[in-house]
Parts: structure tokens; sequence; C-alpha cells
């Protein structure tokens, strides 16, 4: 008896044998477009409540850098002293007004004051020297000078010895010995008074010599002797200018070297905002820029005077000088919030500025897309900044949708999606 075989429909008539390659192909297809057709981006679900998202707007993009500036003095001269010693009394402490020339502080030194009286004694004895060579000399001086009138009388009383027995051997009444003796003595009496004169001559060049050398010598230590009595002036420590005593590095009793810094007097009569501005702008700040600060209701403009080369710790100095009026009652090492100005304002595209910038440095950013459920990242091209705003160069346009608080916890994702 023949038994009448049920045709199979719907899945079961897939299962079977004949049908299953056909089943197989069919799934094995159906993955191909899945991983052709399917999007490859990483996402991450992220909490809309913890990102702020801003949006990127289309404005005038004002170049400036807010820094923090420190009023000091216009000058400041160091104070030094300029002899070793023993601070004895303080005349000016800080904070006090003083005019150059002022003693600020009173200093004692044993050696000095010893080097001064020896000294002293030095100079006593050689004025000794001096007045009793000067007294010898004179003496020798009226004694050639008595010897000279005893041979002038001398030479006189034989030139007439021998005129008288000249003409009496003319008209030979005396030997000719006799007349010969009288014309040698009275020769040689005319060479002594010579030599006598030669001799004074002589003298006195040697004295003139002598008493100018040792008075040289007496005028020398009479200068060392004042140089060594200004070192003792110099004890006391100066104000090298008007102002004002700054800080004052000593107390009673310390001793102080040469040269050491002690402190330093301000001058009052202007001031100066020294800034540190971040390295990041070393190559736009220039010696002529315009800040400006806002104090009590008032705007003071301000020019950059003088940069610093030096880099420290990613940060370089530079001083601010007033054009104008400048605060009242201002006091050295107050702060102010200075706005350096770095160009002119211009149309730019704009993002407020966020932690983002320090996990992508500027390179891209996620974009928030019309439906607000995600954010996709995009590269971007961000180039000015100020305090506010970052300028960006392309990548984004107005009217946007950006995330700019801290990517720190959001990885590599491309996508972020908001729930």
């Amino acid at each position: 008896m023949d038994i009448k075989l049920e045709k199979k429909t719907g899945w079961r008539a897939l299962l079977q044998m004949k049908n299953l390659p056909y089943a197989f192909g069919g799934v094995f297809l159906v993955f191909v477009l899945w991983l052709l057709l399917r999007d490859n981006a990483s996402t991450l679900r992220v909490d809309a409540d913890v990102v702020t998202v801003s949006e990127v707007e289309a404005g005038e993009f004002n170049d400036y850098v807010r820094l923090t500036g420190t009023v000091q003095p216009i000058t400041t001269v160091q104070l030094s002293p300029l002899e070793s010693g023993v601070v004895e009394r303080i005349v000016s402490e800080e904070g006090t007004k003083v005019k150059k020339g002022d003693v600020i502080i009173e200093m004692s030194n044993n050696s000095l004051s010893m080097q001064i009286l020896q000294s002293e004694a030095d100079l006593a004895e050689k004025q000794n020297i001096l007045r009793n060579t000067l007294i010898s000399m004179e003496q020798e001086r009226l004694s050639l000078r008595q010897e000279q009138l005893q041979l002038d009388i001398d030479v006189e009383r034989k030139r007439r010895d021998y005129e008288r027995k000249e003409r009496l051997y003319r008209n030979e009444l005396l030997s000719q010995e006799e007349w010969m003796q009288a014309k040698e003595d009275y020769e040689l009496a005319l060479n002594k008074r010579t030599l006598n004169i030669e001799k004074q001559r002589q003298d006195s060049l040697f004295r003139s010599n002598q008493v100018g050398q040792m008075e040289e010598s007496l005028h020398s230590m009479t200068l060392n002797m004042q140089l060594i009595r200004e070192r003792v002036d110099n004890l006391k420590v100066k104000a090298p200018i008007d102002g004002e005593v700054g800080m004052l590095d000593i107390v009673l009793g310390q001793s102080v070297g040469q040269g050491t810094a002690i402190g330093q007097v301000n001058d009052l009569s202007a001031y100066k905002v020294t800034a540190q501005i971040d390295e990041h702008y070393i190559d736009r700040v220039t010696m002529g820029l315009t800040a400006s600060f806002e104090r009590q209701e008032t705007r003071f403009e301000m020019l950059l005077r003088k940069v610093y080369p030096e880099v420290r710790e990613g940060q370089f100095k530079a001083d601010f000088v007033f054009t104008g009026d400048i605060p009242e009652n201002i006091r050295s090492g107050q702060t102010y919030y200075l706005n350096l100005q770095l160009g002119q304002p211009t149309e730019s595209i704009m993002i407020p500025r966020g932690s983002f910038y320090q996990s992508t440095g500027g390179s891209w950013i996620y974009v928030v897309d019309a439906s607000g459920e995600k954010a996709h990242r995009r590269p971007i091209r961000i180039g000015r900044q100020n305090p506010q705003y970052y300028e960006v160069v392309e990548g984004l346009d107005a009217g946007e949708r950006v995330i700019t608080s801290s990517y720190d916890n959001f990885g590599d994702h491309d996508v972020l999606i908001l729930k």
C-alpha cells in the first residue's frame, strides 16, 4: 500500500537537505552585506549632563592676552657698603623716605681705625723728618754763605796786596819772588771763592731736589691719610638717590662684607608693571605694544617698554610703563591684570575656550549633530586665541555646536552617543 507524502512548506521546506545550500548561501550574503554597509566608527556612550556644548560663533575676534602684572618702582638701586664692617645702627628703616646722601646704616671697623692711627703716626714722623731736614739745609746754606763772605774779604785783601807789590816790582823795588807769591795768593783766593759759589749752586740744586721728593712723599702720605679717612666715612651707607628705603636684609651686630647687597632704595618718581608671559607668544610680543587695565572704573593705558630675552619655566618677563595717568595710591607689589593687545580685531569664526584644547592641542573637536544625540570627531585648525575664544581657521562653520569641556575620559572614540 503506498504512503502519501505530505508536501512541506515554509521554514520546514528550507530545512530539507536539498535546500540547505541555498539557505546557507543566503545567510552568508546577508552577512557580507552587513559587513560592507555597517558603520565602523567606534562609539562611546556619554552622559549629556557632564559635557559642555558651545556654539560656533562668527564675529569680531579681539587679539589680546591677559597678563598678571606686579607694580614695581621704575628704578631700584642696590645698597652695598664700600667697606666691610659691623652694623652699629640702622638710621632709616624700610619704607622711610630718604634724600640722596642721607645715612641709612652706620657701621664700625676696628681694623680701619688702627690703620688711621698708624697712618697719622707715620705722617707726623715724616713731617718731623722734613722739618729737621729743612733746618739742617738752612744751617748749611747759612754756613756756606758765611764762608763766601769771608772768601770775598780774603780775595779783596789779596787783590790789593797783589796790585801794590806789582807796582813795586815794576819799579824794581821788590823782588820777583815776593811779587810771584802775591800773585799766586790772589789767584788762589779767587779759585776758592769760585769753588764756594759752585758748591752753593750744587747744594741748592740738591736741597731743592731732596726737599721736592720729601714734600711729594709727604703729600702722598697726606692724600693716603685723606683716603683712609674717606674709608671711615664709607662705613656710613648712604642713599644713592631720592626715594624710599626698600628691603633691608641686615640686623644690628651683623658683620657685612664689602660689596654685599644689604638692601635697596626705590625711585618713587615713576612706576612700572612687570608681567610674566607664556612663551607661546614670544614671537609676537615686541616693544611698543599697548596694554590696558581697569581699576576703580577707570581705564589706564600702558606701553611695553622692555622684553627680557631669557625664558624660565615656560615664561618670559616684560616691563610696561604708564603712558598717561597712573592709579591713585599706587604701591609697590600691587597686582594689576593687563590686557596686552597683540593685533587689530578681525572678523573670524570663534569657539569659546575650554578644556578640550589640553587633550587635542586644537587639532580636532567633537561636533554635535542636528539631533543632539551624537557628536562626531572632526579635524580643525585653530589660529589665535585670547582669554575668551579660540579663532578657528578651518573645519567649523558658524552655528554648529561643539563639545568644549574636557576629553580626558573619551579616549580615541570617533563618535559620542549623548544620552
